[in-house]
């Protein structure tokens, strides 16, 4: 069975993009566009690994790594995506949870490659 991925990502064109070329990697994938949409979709049917936009319209996406603690249904990896390339907001994704963190907007062939690595 493949791995299953949850990008959390607000933007439609990007989400669209991941979800094809992500899936064309052998993936099983689905999206949320927010914090409670991806608390709800994790909890529900639990992911290998979630692909992390920080900056959602209900509030940060560091917030649904606390809130899947705490139902006890964290994925294996979290790869944090970010547009803000500074080690303040980098030492925040660790210390949170995530396994890794991005530049946005990251290469396609990177991103799979780190999915394969976190997925091992």
């Amino acid at each position: 069975m493949p791995a299953r991925i949850l990008i959390v990502e607000d933007s439609p064109l990007i989400t669209e993009a991941y979800l094809i070329l992500i899936g064309a990697a052998g993936y099983e994938v689905e999206a949320a566009a927010s914090v409670a949409e991806a608390v709800e979709r994790a909890t529900v049917m639990p992911v290998d690994l979630m692909l992390l936009d920080l900056t959602l319209p209900d509030g940060n996406g560091l917030e649904i790594l606390d809130a899947l603690r705490k139902r006890g249904s964290l994925p294996r990896a979290t790869i944090a995506m970010t547009g803000h390339n500074d080690s303040a907001s980098r030492q925040r994704c660790l210390e949170a949870g995530c396994a890794d963190v991005l530049l946005k907007p990251v290469p396609i062939g990177e991103l799979i490659r780190h999915i394969q690595r976190h997925l091992q």
